[in-house]
């Protein structure tokens, strides 16, 4: 058995199309799909009642593995970004009693049809095409509800000997866990050595609860080097994704903070609340922090960066627009292009659709990255460097994903094949191999986010003060990247269709 403990990757990254636009919108949007259609929700356990998202009768009808199969091979050779390299795969060795489950013979034969082809730099070309049971994934992604304990786990070294930390806690999480912070180091879980032990089931069982109620016993090791036994209990947490929001008093003016974890639909509100408050502090410039943001919707990335560099940057401009393969009709669509949002897109019911959005009007800002940034985190900092922003990069590299793709639900399993490639104002989005960092520096677990001792923080202070990065920051280089254990849930860029 494998000593390493599965780090899964993960947030998403959402972008919401207009209504059909002056390209045809979604006329074109469902037919880019071609012969898929002939099979769609013919199901080998087809569901029944009503969507409890979409209000709408589940489409589903009676049909067998093999049609749900058929569909996946003619939606790939459809969309995907890459299907001129599509495998040539026997499917019919993908089935229940091959596999476990039907679920897991249809992810097998998914990824099994994935182009194999690698980058100049050696990285397979997709790392990122996955699938989700489709209620899950609807949970978290409408209501930013998950079962877990309300701590962000980071992996500093998956295999022995192992470092696992708490990178970052929900306040919404459990009571019963209120008495573990960030940075503290996992030692035990269930009593099995997280740092070398050999049983790895047990460990992943304690790291990815599974149902609400469940509980297993974590030793840590806290950051003054004291240790203790925590029960842990899983629940259905409600993310904060915007947290930390401040205004840092320095010499030379006041630098607005903010920590921002997930472009889930609630941070909507909470982003153009931060933004107000720091509007109102009259802050100088801004210290971004998305070290742990995998991604989300590529609207509220759009308005993020709205809100950052104002209008005078951005009216007229691109802040994304999406390339997709020679035979998809989207590509010549209005659907294609995303401005900057200088108003709310409707994500979060607490804000009034088209409501104002308030501004900083930044000619620079500085943001803090890591191995951990994905997707429609890259995409702000991406899109705001296509306008002229001076997006100064603190931490370690990111993680390379201007991909992205639509959600598309067949039979209760929801598809995500890289459909588009996402370039700025100026044409760029090549970075696949992630962004490097001005100044390349360490995760610091031994201080709370925002805490302006804390090392990309401080740093990223002293940029701001000498314009060079100081001589005591410590080389992420020389350490292997930080990596968040995340579920493919959290970590993307995916587009919602258009509005019918």
């Amino acid at each position: 058995m494998s000593h390493s403990v599965r780090a899964l990757a993960g947030t998403l990254a959402l972008l919401t199309l207009a209504a059909c636009g002056g390209g045809g919108g979604s006329s074109a949007f469902d037919d880019r799909v071609g012969d898929a259609s002939q099979y769609a929700n013919q199901c080998a356990a087809p569901r029944s009642g009503t969507d409890p998202y979409t209000g709408e009768a589940y489409p589903d009808v009676q049909g067998t593995l093999a049609n749900e199969r058929d569909w996946v091979h003619a939606y790939m050779n459809a969309i995907y970004l890459w299907y001129k390299e599509i495998p040539s795969v026997d499917s019919s060795g993908y089935t229940a009693s091959a596999y476990g489950s039907d679920y897991a013979a249809l992810d097998a034969y998914f990824q099994a049809l994935k182009t194999p082809n690698t980058t100049s730099s050696g990285k397979l070309e997709d790392q990122f095409s996955f699938t989700y049971p489709t209620a899950a994934w609807d949970a978290l992604a409408q209501s930013g509800v998950t079962v877990s304990y309300g701590l962000q786990f980071a992996a500093l070294a998956t295999a022995p000997p192992r470092d696992f930390r708490v990178a970052y806690t929900e306040p919404n999480r459990p009571s019963s866990n209120d008495g573990v912070d960030r940075g503290a180091k996992i030692l035990a879980i269930d009593g099995v050595d997280m740092i070398n032990g050999s049983d790895v089931d047990t460990l992943n069982a304690g790291l990815f609860p599974s149902a609400a109620g469940e509980q297993h016993v974590f030793r840590f090791e806290d950051t003054d080097g004291t240790t203790q036994d925590v029960t842990l209990t899983a629940e259905d947490v409600t993310e904060t994704p915007v947290q930390n929001v401040q205004t840092i008093s320095t010499s030379t003016g006041s630098v607005g903070y903010l920590l921002f974890n997930d472009h889930i639909a609630t941070a909507e509100g909470e982003l153009k609340n931060a933004i107000q408050t720091l509007a109102d502090d009259d802050v100088s410039d801004l210290v971004l922090d998305i070290r742990y943001n995998g991604g989300g919707y590529l609207d509220i990335a759009s308005e993020l960066a709205y809100m950052i560099a104002g209008p005078a940057q951005t009216a007229g401009k691109v802040f994304e627009r999406l390339k997709y393969n020679d035979k998809n009709p989207l590509a010549d669509t209005d659907s294609a292009t995303t401005g900057f949002h200088s108003t709310t897109v409707g994500f979060d019911p607490s804000v009034a659709d088209g409501s104002a959005l308030p501004y900083l009007n930044l000619s620079k800002v500085y943001v803090l990255v890591g191995a951990g940034t994905c997707s429609a985190s890259e995409a702000v900092i991406n899109g705001l460097r296509g306008v002229g922003v001076d997006v100064v990069l603190i931490g370690d590299t990111t993680c390379g994903k201007p991909y992205g793709f639509y959600q598309a639900d067949n039979c209760g399993t929801s598809y995500f094949a890289i459909e588009f490639q996402g370039v700025n104002n100026a044409g760029f989005g090549d970075y696949a191999d992630g962004f490097t960092p001005d100044c390349a520096v360490d995760d610091d677990f031994d201080h709370a986010l925002g805490d302006p001792s804390e090392s990309l923080l401080a740093t990223a202070l002293s940029y701001r003060d000498s314009g060079a990065c100081p001589s005591t920051s410590k080389r992420a280089s020389l350490v292997s990247p930080v990596k968040v254990l995340r579920s493919p849930v959290r970590e993307n860029l995916i587009v919602t269709p258009p509005q019918r």
